[in-house]
């Protein structure tokens, strides 16, 4: 049995070496350990279907970072990586400048409305926190649902350093401060409108005027 490391292998089907660890990871072709490296038969590539055209298969691509400004070259990176990694055709490309942990997310917004418009097969992200920083499972079981599969190039680790999970962090301490002055606010504006209120039914009484008892007069 012949077998050929991850670059030859992915050369030989016509695909990215990324898509071929990819397709390893999730089972869809068997490996061969041989130490630490993974090593794919001839016989295994050769019966792979789909290897190279992508059979229908139509991409859309998402990537994230949490910084307004200044992480461009990261939003290019992801795409880039994506982009050669492709094993179908892409037709879609969403991104987003906010934090993870936002649930509404102008790129995201879009990405679930031409899902369930059936625009694409397969949603593509370089690492699972892009999509969210937490509730990822249930974006992928809404996707699911709407015939799309979620792809992670990287299933372990996560995209974004120290300095970008303080961003998200700072978002969250944000979000929850706001509502707590809002909370404050409106129980402070009730509290005066009751005391208001109970001012105008009970008045206050006027001070009593104390007459002076008439003696006589010297």
């Amino acid at each position: 049995m012949e077998l050929l490391r991850l670059s030859v292998a992915a050369r030989r089907v016509g695909v990215h070496p990324g898509t071929l660890r990819l397709w390893a990871n999730q089972g869809r072709v068997p490996v061969v350990w041989v130490g630490k490296e993974r090593r794919f038969s001839v016989e295994a590539l050769d019966g792979l279907t789909g290897g190279g055209d992508g059979g229908g298969r139509r991409e859309a691509l998402y990537a994230r970072v949490s910084g307004t400004s200044g992480q461009e070259s990261s939003l290019a990176a992801q795409e880039a990586e994506l982009r050669g990694s492709a094993s179908g055709a892409v037709v879609a490309v969403f991104r987003d400048r906010a934090s993870g942990l936002r649930e509404s997310r102008p790129g995201l917004d879009r990405l679930l409305k031409r899902a369930a418009a059936g625009e694409f097969t397969h949603v593509r992200v370089t690492h699972a926190d892009r999509l969210a920083r937490f509730g990822t499972g249930w974006l992928i079981q809404v996707l699911a649902h709407h015939g799309v599969e979620v792809e992670v190039m990287h299933a372990k680790g996560a995209a974004g350093g120290m300095e970008e999970l303080l961003d998200d962090f700072m978002s969250l301490v944000a979000t929850f401060a706001g509502r707590m002055y809002g909370m404050r606010s409106r129980e402070a504006r009730r509290r005066l409108l009751a005391e208001a209120g109970h001012r105008i039914e009970h008045p206050a009484s006027a001070p009593e005027m104390v007459s002076g008892v008439g003696g006589g007069g010297v």
